[in-house]
C-alpha cells in the first residue's frame, strides 16, 4: 500500500458585517500594505491586482465597517495617497490576534486527532 501524504489543516478567517464580508486575509493584507506604502496604487501593485480592484476593496471595507478604515486623499499638487486610520489599525490588530489564536487552537485539536497519526 502506498504511503499517504501528511495531513494538515488550513483555514481562512472572515469577519462579516451582516451578510457581507468585511475583513479576510486579502483585505487585511491590502490595508497593511497601504499602511506601509501610503498608497493604494503601490499596495495593489505589490499584490498583483489592479488599482480599480484595490480601490473597490477599500471602498467596501469603509462602507461595511461604518467608519473609515482607510482614508483616501485625491491627487493634486502634492499628489494623492492613502492612510490606514486608527480604527483600521485596531481592526488589523484584532484580526491578526484572532487568527493566531484560532490557528493555535486548530493545531492543538488536529494534533490530538486521528488525522495527525502517521499511516
Amino acid at each position: 500500500m502506498a504511503r499517504r501524504p501528511a495531513f494538515r489543516t488550513k483555514f481562512r478567517l472572515w469577519i462579516y458585517a451582516g451578510d457581507e464580508k468585511l475583513l479576510g486575509p486579502g483585505r487585511v493584507e491590502i490595508m497593511e500594505r497601504i499602511h506601509r506604502t501610503g498608497s493604494i496604487q503601490k499596495a495593489a501593485l505589490e499584490m498583483g491586482m489592479s488599482y480599480r480592484q484595490a480601490w473597490k476593496m477599500v471602498t467596501e471595507i469603509n462602507e461595511r465597517a461604518g467608519e473609515p478604515y482607510v482614508e483616501k486623499h485625491l491627487g493634486g499638487k502634492g499628489g494623492g495617497g492613502a492612510m490606514v486610520t486608527e480604527a483600521g489599525l485596531n481592526a488589523i490588530t484584532a484580526y491578526k490576534a484572532m487568527e493566531k489564536k484560532l490557528q493555535e487552537q486548530i493545531a492543538a485539536e488536529f494534533n490530538k486527532s486521528a488525522f495527525a497519526k502517521p499511516a
